[in-house]
């Protein structure tokens, strides 16, 4: 079992920036790919970045991938999304998940955090 805790959301104004942290605790955290999720009211869940065990391949959605970045700490247990020049369609609840194998941009992930809110104003 992984326990996911995301932290770091609130309230920020378009073009601010923000870092969210997700802290893994349980299994060895250093097994598992990470990822960052998102999802809008009324609009479905969506994959925004992951990273493999080992840091070394990340994967950004398109959307995104000019002003976010993911990045882990397997000595911390913790994986971060810098969140750079926010919009307001940014604004959404922001989930970490975790999984050993497959396809990371997918949603099929074993573990899922709680989430932690992101408000981007304009």
């Amino acid at each position: 079992q992984v326990q996911l805790v995301e932290s770091g959301g609130g309230l920020v104004q378009a073009g601010g920036s923000l870092r969210l942290s997700c802290a893994a605790s349980g299994r060895i955290f250093s097994n598992y790919a990470m990822g960052w999720f998102r999802q809008a009211p009324g609009k479905e869940r969506e994959f925004v970045a992951a990273i493999r065990w080992s840091g070394n391949s990340t994967y950004v959605a398109d959307s995104v991938k000019e002003r976010f970045a993911i990045s882990r700490d397997n000595a911390k247990n913790t994986v971060y999304l810098q969140m750079n020049s926010l919009k307001p369609e940014d604004t959404a609840s922001y989930y970490c998940a975790a999984k050993k194998f497959g396809i990371l941009t997918s949603l099929f992930y074993d573990y899922w955090g709680q989430g932690t809110q992101v408000t981007v104003s304009s």
